[in-house]
């Protein structure tokens, strides 16, 4: 829903009474047709911001304009305090022959990811016949990551088998 579906601004406003606000201050009940005068001489809009089926709906006089571009400044700042507050997910990818300098450099990064407070998933990927043949090798790199990183998280999923791959999931400790 777009911002102009949801609210009226001057003759779109539909109900005979309006409760008139205008610079925070509540002005009174008035009709339509004053209420849209007060605001013409002050070369302002009437914005209905609360409709009311059974009652004046509450209007406000101001620039239209400033009033929807503030409006939404606000809600892109709720929505960036929503996704700041959620746990996100990283996921980083292994090989079951993954050598053992690369293991570190995986476990550091999935350190720093836990310190900042997000999930990590372990995906070891298995390519071929021969791969797939030799699971517990995966299942070993898996269980190496989990032990190095005791100290910094829990197992959320335990490793599990699907398709082509083991994954497992930690969670920061709180």
């Amino acid at each position: 829903m777009s911002f102009e579906e949801e609210l009226c601004v001057n003759r779109q406003i539909r109900n005979r009474q309006v409760r008139l606000v205008f610079e925070d201050r509540q002005l009174g009940v008035f009709p339509l047709d004053k209420a849209l005068k007060m605001a013409q001489d002050a070369n302002l809009d009437l914005v209905e911001i609360s409709p009311s089926k059974n009652g004046p709906s509450v209007c406000k006089i101001v620039d239209y304009g400033k009033f929807r571009y503030e409006r939404q400044i606000r809600k892109k700042e709720q929505l960036k305090k929503q996704r700041s507050s959620q746990v996100q997910t990283k996921e980083l990818r292994l090989r079951p022959s993954i050598g053992k300098h690369d293991m570190d450099v995986k476990v550091s990064q999935a350190k720093k990811f836990l310190e900042s407070n997000q999930k990590v998933q372990f995906s070891v990927v298995f390519k071929g016949q021969r791969e797939m043949a030799h699971k517990d090798q995966g299942f070993n790199v898996i269980k190496q990551i989990v032990e190095s990183l005791s100290d910094f998280c829990s197992v959320e999923r335990a490793p599990k088998f699907d398709g082509n791959s083991i994954t497992c999931v930690l969670s920061p400790k709180t």
